[in-house]
Parts: C-alpha cells; sequence; structure tokens
C-alpha cells in the first residue's frame, strides 16, 4: 500500500508517488511504482538515443538541448496521433448511417452452411466388385497342397484376367446416420 517504507525510497520512487498522489490516486499496489519507473526509464533511454543519433548527424561532440527536444517531439509525434476532430467524425458517422442495413434472407434460427460443405455429407465411396458366376469349387488348403504349382500359377492367371472385364459397382454412405 502507498506510505510504507518512506524513508527507504529512491528519489525517483518518490517522484512517482507524489504524481500519483495529486492525481488523486490513494491505494495502490507497491508495483505499481516500479512499473511506472521501468516506463519511465525506457522512454528516457529511447529518447537520449534519438537525441545522440541527432547530434552526430549533425557533426556534434555533445547533446545539446535542441537535440532532446528534436527527440522528444519525433517519439511524440510517432507515439501519439491525435483523433479527428468531432464534427469530422459526426460526418462520416452520418454518411454510413444513411445506408440501411441488408434484410436478413434466413428464416428464424441459425443459419447452415449448404450441405455439401458439411461434414455430415458423404466423403468417401466403397468399391464393390460384382460376384462372378463362376461354377469352378473354392479349393480349400489341402487341395492346393497336392496340386503342383504350375497349375496353381495358371488358376490365379485366369482369376486376374476376369477381373479388369468387370465394372466395379459404386456405392456411398452418409455419415450423418448413425446405426444404434
Amino acid at each position: 500500500m502507498a506510505g510504507e517504507g518512506e524513508e527507504d525510497v529512491p528519489r525517483d520512487a518518490k517522484i512517482v508517488k507524489s504524481l500519483l498522489k495529486s492525481m488523486g490516486v490513494e491505494d495502490y499496489e507497491p508495483r505499481v511504482v516500479h512499473q511506472f519507473l521501468e516506463i519511465w526509464y525506457r522512454y528516457v533511454v529511447e529518447v537520449l538515443t534519438d537525441a545522440q543519433v541527432y547530434s552526430e548527424h549533425a557533426s556534434k561532440s555533445t547533446i545539446d538541448c535542441d537535440d532532446v527536444k528534436l527527440a522528444i517531439q519525433s517519439k511524440v509525434s510517432f507515439s501519439f496521433s491525435q483523433p479527428p476532430p468531432r464534427e469530422v467524425l459526426l460526418e462520416l458517422a452520418a454518411s454510413k448511417n444513411k445506408i440501411p442495413l441488408p434484410k436478413s434472407i434466413a428464416g428464424p434460427g441459425i443459419p447452415l452452411p449448404p450441405e455439401q460443405d458439411t461434414l455430415l455429407s458423404p466423403n468417401y465411396q466403397l468399391v464393390i466388385p460384382k460376384k462372378s458366376a463362376s461354377t469352378e469349387p473354392d479349393e480349400t488348403e489341402d487341395d492346393e497342397e497336392m496340386t503342383d504349382p504350375t497349375a496353381q500359377s495358371s488358376s490365379q492367371e485366369q482369376q486376374t484376367s476376369e477381373l479388369p472385364g468387370q465394372t466395379p459397382q459404386r456405392v456411398s454412405f452418409p455419415l450423418s446416420r448413425r446405426p444404434k
């Protein structure tokens, strides 16, 4: 709180406390003083650095009052901008408010995007090959062991040659319905 340990406070902190008191701020945390001091020191360092650059540009060996004034003036014009006059803002607001807002096309409730743009629409397709009407009985593992490998490779070639002639059937499933 304010007023604790006044005797061991640095001069700059006392100045910040007196500024706060002159503005009517009586109750504040001690960190506020440290934050103001940090901002103050940073600002002074930036102004003096700019003043040094200006004095070097003018081929002077030391910084004088004019360099500091120019640095402060450039800092103020760069950091702080004045808002436009009230009359200008009122004219601008009146011109913008002349245009009526568009009528709402949507009905009651929250407007939703189209079905194709949602994650509920089908987003994949399955290819299901048509079953061939083969008259050959399925072989079991025991039958395969008894036959020679050359006969086995020829039967596989026959099966693969039949696949390209088939037209696959495409099926899509909507994701919005979940089986329970």
